[in-house]
């Protein structure tokens, strides 16, 4: 089976002929077979867009099938396949051998094994406590430390201290833990690194004060009174350093009367924080996306390259204004189809024409894709691999190598719904999406499988652990607590 290409795929169930997309400058590379076809033979269908928005299928059939965008070629558009061939486009025969270098994939979408790179896994913990984790030096003893939201794991031996009582969640088939996401920060400027807790979604949210190297639990301070979407977030929003909470928040007992907000510790620190509005508070018949406490998709990122960075979710996206910090009023929406339930939603421009897009993975299904910005400013979604890996309930965009280029990382969250969720008892690896460019600048991923067995939670680490200069990958979920250490 050959191997799928790092380019961005589009599926559809309804065939390639009823896959609309917004006309546009570029080629469309895609194969398929029908269920009508008479051998099983992939084809190759290219169409120029801006003249055909529609794209043919054989024999009239439906047809299963993937397509990948590119730019620079000049065709008006081309059917090649096993079975016909439009009369029209012979002439761009002479093309293919310049896309050769893609390969083909299967109708299923499905690719050859991954590469494997000789990261070192170990397990600090086979017990489930916790799907997010952080790192930080906790005791001041000048290394590295991990932290879940339950315990924190001394290096180098890992001894394990606990934060606050350990829950007893099983081995997770049907339960959850009450630690989703934590992210380290001296909350209480003591010079002591404390530990944000984001337990179940919609609860109430805490962090835990360090008890400056005294033995014992850590005091617990409520924060605020709901933490709502799966993917909150702590990330330099406003471009000065400093780590803000991004989350929904809704009133207690009011799932459809939630507001986008980022969240600062008040000046005193023992109080709940202050909420800052993105967004304007639902309103009846208005409700503002992503503020379910099981919403799906959150993301900060500059969309428009203003310098500014925005607040994205599945329906749309908030332009920060130009007060930043400073400003009093909900931030303006744009509203943009950006797919379905998804995780962690990050911003890179990937086709490398001067628009910035936004790259997003399944949280429960199989699928990581991303949607392209047009001139315009709609979207139109591309699959880079639909069917790799299933539940990546986490991403992180970083440049994993140092290299220069943006790759991505993510992995299967095990068991996210149980044994319910399509490739549930898929191995739980962590991969690297390796990015390069080529020469017309498009961003191409090659996923690298780094380790086995472990996978990733709702929110994971990426971090130098060892002090090497490298960055490791460290995470927490229902296979317990794992760090994975690149050679």
């Amino acid at each position: 089976m050959a191997s799928t290409p790092a380019f961005a795929f589009t599926k559809s169930k309804q065939g390639l002929a009823n896959q609309q997309i917004s006309p546009a400058p570029q080629i469309t590379l895609g194969w398929s077979w029908g269920p009508k076809a008479k051998n099983k033979n992939p084809f190759l269908i290219l169409g120029m867009l801006a003249s055909r928005p529609y794209l043919p299928y054989p024999q009239g059939g439906p047809v299963w099938g993937s397509c990948a965008s590119l730019r620079g070629l000049n065709l008006s558009s081309l059917l090649v396949g096993s079975q016909t061939m439009h009369p029209s486009f012979r002439s761009g025969l002479k093309k293919l051998a310049a896309l050769s270098v893609l390969g083909f994939a299967t109708a299923s979408g499905f690719a050859q094994e991954p590469a494997r790179a000789d990261w070192k896994k170990t397990q600090l913990d086979p017990v489930f406590n916790s799907e997010g984790v952080t790192t930080a030096d906790v005791n001041k003893d000048g290394i590295i430390d991990v932290i879940t939201g339950e315990n924190w794991y001394e290096a180098p031996t890992w001894k394990k201290h606990e934060i606050r009582k350990n829950g007893n969640y099983g081995d997770g088939l049907k339960s959850y833990s009450n630690s989703f996401a934590c992210w380290a920060d001296d909350v209480n400027k003591d010079g002591w690194v404390d530990v944000i807790v984001i337990g179940f979604p919609g609860a109430p949210c805490h962090w835990f004060e360090n008890p400056q190297g005294k033995d014992g639990h850590w005091t617990q301070h409520e924060l605020w009174i709901s933490a709502c979407n799966e993917t909150p977030l702590c990330a330099d929003l406003f471009g000065n350093g400093k780590k803000v909470l991004v989350m929904g928040s809704q009133p207690k007992g009011k799932e459809t009367e939630g507001q986008m907000a980022w969240f600062t510790p008040s000046s005193d620190p023992n109080a709940l924080w202050e909420m800052h509005a993105i967004s304007e508070a639902s309103a009846p018949g208005k409700e503002i996306p992503g503020t379910r406490k099981f919403s799906h998709g959150l993301g900060v990122g500059d969309v428009n390259k203003d310098g500014r960075n925005d607040v994205i979710c599945t329906d749309g996206w908030w332009e920060q204004p130009v007060e930043g910090q400073k400003a009093t009023k909900p931030w303006t929406f744009h509203p943009a189809k950006l797919g379905e339930a998804c995780a962690d939603m990050v911003v890179v421009d990937v086709d490398g024409d001067g628009l910035n897009d936004i790259i997003s993975s399944s949280a429960h299904k199989y699928g990581i894709w991303w949607h392209k910005q047009r001139p315009d400013g709609s979207f139109t979604r591309m699959d880079l691999f639909p069917k790799l890996v299933s539940e990546t309930h986490a991403l992180a965009l970083v440049d994993l190598d140092r290299d220069g280029t943006t790759d991505f990382v993510s992995g299967k969250r095990w068991w996210s719904h149980g044994r319910s969720e399509p490739g549930s008892e898929q191995n739980p690896a962590i991969y690297l999406f390796k990015g390069s460019r080529n020469s017309d600048g498009l961003l191409q991923f090659t996923p690298i499988i780094l380790a086995d067995g472990c996978g990733v939670g709702t929110q994971f680490q990426v971090a130098d652990l060892n002090g090497d200069g490298k960055l490791d990958i460290i995470s927490s979920n229902k296979k317990g607590v794992h760090i994975a250490i690149q050679p």
